[in-house]
């Protein structure tokens, strides 16, 4: 009996430990003395994150998602998100998905696409304000979550390979290296591109945008709130 009781503990234990691991954030996060810093925002719809980066700073970077970038329409910023590369881009009512939704979650190995779409202007200025969080950066940092985005896209020969276009609509998707799962999803996906910049995120609550949103903050302030 103490046996088993040692082993719920111990697993008990172990849930937690995940539940509340958060990875470090990087001293190099916010910009130092003089340096310029770059502004990142984060978009939150209720269940999903949205990543929104200046197109200028991407484009300047070169390589395979500056190119995808210079595909692009018109517009100064670029919100990049990433999904199931069914359900993503499918706009039909959602009570028609449900099926479709159930397959993403569920099934293994989703083939995913990255969302480059371009906005005029900060898109962080037209959202509600609990619906955003504004960062400014190094650019080194920056450079770090730009290359999370880069490394998600599979390449042919080299190029981004677009995957979907919707009619009347900026945003372009590109195929995606990575699958979709219930335990790799949108949200997982946007944390990890912070996290790669430095923000420290809690990977396995991560699963819901409220958590992604409070990570976001919490660097906003380690930063000194210069994300305004």
């Amino acid at each position: 009996m103490g046996g088993k009781a040692g082993l719920l503990g111990a697993l008990a234990g172990a849930a937690a430990a995940l539940l509340t691991w958060r990875t470090p954030a990087a001293p190099d996060l916010a910009p130092r003395g003089a340096e310029a810093g770059i502004a990142v925002r984060l978009l939150d719809n209720g269940f999903h994150t949205d990543v929104a980066l200046p197109r200028r700073a991407l484009e300047a970077r070169g390589g395979p998602l500056a190119q995808a970038v210079r595909s692009l329409g018109p517009g100064d910023w670029v919100r990049v998100g990433w999904g199931d590369a069914k359900f993503y881009v499918d706009q039909s009512p959602i009570p028609d998905r449900l099926p479709d939704g159930a397959r993403a979650f569920f099934r293994p190995g989703n083939p995913s696409v990255v969302m480059l779409d371009p906005e005029t202007g900060d898109p962080g200025r037209r959202a509600e304000p609990a619906r955003v969080a504004a960062l400014t950066v190094s650019p080194t940092a920056f450079s770090r979550m730009a290359g999370r985005i880069e490394a998600s896209l599979a390449l042919s020969d080299g190029a981004p390979r677009l995957a979907a276009a919707r009619p009347g609509d900026d945003a372009r998707f590109f195929a995606s290296r990575e699958t979709f799962s219930l335990v790799h999803l949108c949200n997982h996906w946007t944390a990890q591109v912070l996290a790669a910049g430095g923000v420290g995120v809690r990977p396995v609550r991560s699963v819901l945008s409220a958590e992604v949103m409070d990570a976001a903050r919490a660097a906003a302030l380690d930063t000194g709130g210069r994300g305004d």
